[in-house]
């Protein structure tokens, strides 16, 4: 049986979203209640180091870090607004990009105070001196003709998922990793039966002796070629039988999503 919180919504995006709408805190929180939630966290994209990726494209993933105060502030508000209701937590999903750890240990050690709740999540992957989106179509595709076959695309993306867990960002890295499946975002587009079990095996080891949390993420379901939950497959049997707690997240970017 899977080790799943559900009366806590772990993974929740803001009006602060670049990529997000404009939906208010208030409408968020509703949803939430509405659907019996006792716990829910706000976890807006942290700032990335520069570099990743160009600037107008870097502008549409994250807040800007002179935002932090103001989201921050705004949480807090709403935390207060709804006391005794449900509980809500200030939190981030923080960005692991390999090669940028110490300029990311350094943000998190400047805003780390403040964070009540967060998540590690990867969203881009290296490849010689070029990062790549693996949640953007176009750039999973210019990364598949790289590396020759769908199979060494999972591999480069869990190779990174392992590399996060173990890396050190310091005391305020988050301890629950976001959805550790990503890489299937398009599987329906670019099938793949992925047979490397051993390294999924040893991501999930090293998890276990992290002591950390998982990530529930429904957010694939409403994917055009996702179509399923991260994590799925080996991942979440491993997950499953290593007694891995899970925390539900809707990664809801509109209220509505809450109802996921």
């Amino acid at each position: 049986m899977l080790n799943l919180n559900e009366k806590k919504d772990g993974h929740i995006h803001t009006p602060f979203c670049p990529h997000g709408t404009k939906d208010c805190f208030e409408q968020y929180v509703y949803e939430a209640i509405k659907r019996g939630r006792e716990e829910m966290s706000f976890t807006e994209h942290f700032p990335m180091p520069r570099g990743v990726t160009s600037d107008a494209y870097y502008n549409e993933c994250v807040i800007r870090e002179e935002q932090i105060e103001e989201y921050v502030e705004a949480v807090r508000k709403i935390k207060e607004q709804f006391k005794g209701q449900i509980k809500i937590n200030v939190g981030f999903e923080i960005d692991y990009i390999e090669g940028k750890e110490k300029e990311i240990k350094a943000l998190l050690e400047k805003y780390g105070d403040v964070i009540e709740d967060s998540l590690l999540s990867i969203h881009f992957v290296k490849l010689g001196d070029r990062y790549y989106a693996i949640d953007d179509l176009d750039e999973f595709g210019m990364l598949l003709d790289k590396v020759g076959s769908i199979e060494c695309v999972y591999d480069l993306y869990y190779e990174t998922l392992l590399k996060s867990v173990q890396s050190d960002l310091g005391r305020y890295k988050p301890r629950r990793i976001g959805h550790p499946t990503l890489v299937r975002i398009f599987n329906q587009k670019y099938p793949c039966e992925y047979t490397n079990d051993g390294l999924l095996e040893e991501i999930v080891q090293a998890i276990k002796e992290k002591d950390y949390e998982v990530d529930y993420n429904v957010a694939g379901l409403r994917k055009k070629y996702c179509k399923e939950v991260y994590p799925t497959g080996k991942m979440l049997t491993l997950l499953e039988y290593n007694d891995i707690p899970l925390v539900y997240g809707t990664d809801a970017h509109q209220s509505e999503e809450i109802k996921s």
